[in-house]
C-alpha cells in the first residue's frame, strides 16, 4: 500500500486536522502559503495526489482511486476524523471521499469544482506538455518556449513549470505523471461524482471570475451535499486561494471555526 506524500504544518497545534488537495497538473507547494497561515491555529497537512508531485505513480486514476488514497492516507497517520479541503480535480477526491467513508469527515471545503461531470477542457495543455521532448531539451526555458507556442497565458505556463525536476540523470522531466493523466482524463474530469450523500457540514467556494462553478450546479450541489452552502470570493479566478488569498483564508478560517455561518 502506496501512501501519499504530505507536508504537515502546525503539528504542535490543537484541533482536528484539515488535510489539503490541490488540482490538476499541481502539487502541495501549490498551497504552501495557505497552510503556513493556517498551521497557526490547527495542523494542516499538503498533500500531492497519486500521479503528481513527488506521490507515487499509478496506471489508475479514477475519483475511487483517489477517495481509497485518503482512507490509506488517514489510516497510515491514525487519523480518526478529520476536515477537508480540495480544490479543483482535488476537490472531487474530497468530495468522492466524504460519500464513501462520512463518518471520517468533520467538515467538507470543495473549491471551484461542482460534482458533475465536466466536457474535456486541457487538451490544448496536453498537447503542449506531450509536445516537450526532454532527450532534446536541456534548459527550463527551452521548455517554456515550447508551452507558449501552444499556451498564451504566462500564470498557466509559470504553474506548470513549477512541476520541472532535474533526474539522477541529470534529465529535465515532469513529476507529474503525463501519460497516466491523459490517458485517463475521461475518468476523473468528464465523470460525475458518483451518487450518494453526504450530510455533514459543507462548503463551496467559487471564484467570482470563474465558471467552474455555475447557478444551475446548485441543485445537484445540494442534493449530494444537503447542508452546503455556496460562498464566492471576489476579485478571484479559478485559483481562488492565489488569487485573494485573504479572503479565502478568512472564508476557510471562519467555517472551520463556526465563527460564521455560511
Amino acid at each position: 500500500m502506496e501512501i501519499l506524500h504530505s507536508k504537515i504544518y502546525g503539528q504542535d497545534k490543537s484541533g482536528t486536522p484539515l488535510l489539503v488537495f490541490h488540482g490538476l497538473f499541481g502539487m502541495l507547494d501549490n498551497w504552501a502559503s495557505f497552510a503556513k497561515a493556517m498551521g497557526g491555529f490547527f495542523p494542516v497537512h499538503v498533500l500531492d495526489l497519486r500521479n503528481h508531485g513527488k506521490s507515487f505513480h499509478s496506471e489508475e486514476m479514477s475519483h475511487d482511486d483517489l477517495a481509497h488514497d485518503i482512507l490509506h492516507y488517514l489510516d497510515f497517520h491514525k487519523l480518526e476524523k478529520v476536515n477537508l479541503l480540495g480544490h479543483s480535480l482535488g476537490g472531487k477526491a474530497v468530495m468522492q471521499f466524504a460519500i464513501k467513508y462520512p463518518v471520517k469527515v468533520e467538515k467538507l471545503i470543495v473549491v471551484d469544482i461542482a460534482p458533475k461531470a465536466y466536457p474535456p477542457h486541457h487538451q490544448g495543455i496536453i498537447k503542449a506538455l506531450e509536445t516537450v521532448d526532454f532527450e532534446k531539451i536541456s534548459t527550463r526555458q527551452e521548455v517554456e518556449d515550447i508551452l507558449k507556442q501552444y499556451i498564451p497565458e504566462t500564470s498557466v505556463i509559470q504553474f506548470l513549470a513549477k512541476n520541472l525536476y532535474w533526474t539522477d540523470e541529470k534529465k529535465l522531466a515532469w513529476r507529474f505523471n503525463l501519460q497516466t493523466l491523459s490517458e485517463k482524463y475521461d475518468q476523473f474530469v468528464s465523470n460525475a461524482i458518483k451518487f450518494g450523500v453526504f450530510a455533514g457540514k459543507t462548503m463551496f467556494i467559487a471564484g467570482e471570475k470563474s465558471n467552474y462553478i455555475l447557478p444551475q450546479d446548485e441543485f445537484q450541489i445540494k442534493q449530494q451535499f444537503p447542508h452546503a452552502s455556496i460562498v464566492k470570493i471576489a476579485k478571484a479566478g479559478h485559483w481562488v486561494q492565489a488569487e485573494n488569498p485573504t479572503d479565502f483564508n478568512e472564508v476557510v478560517k471562519d467555517f472551520i471555526f463556526d465563527i460564521k455561518i455560511y
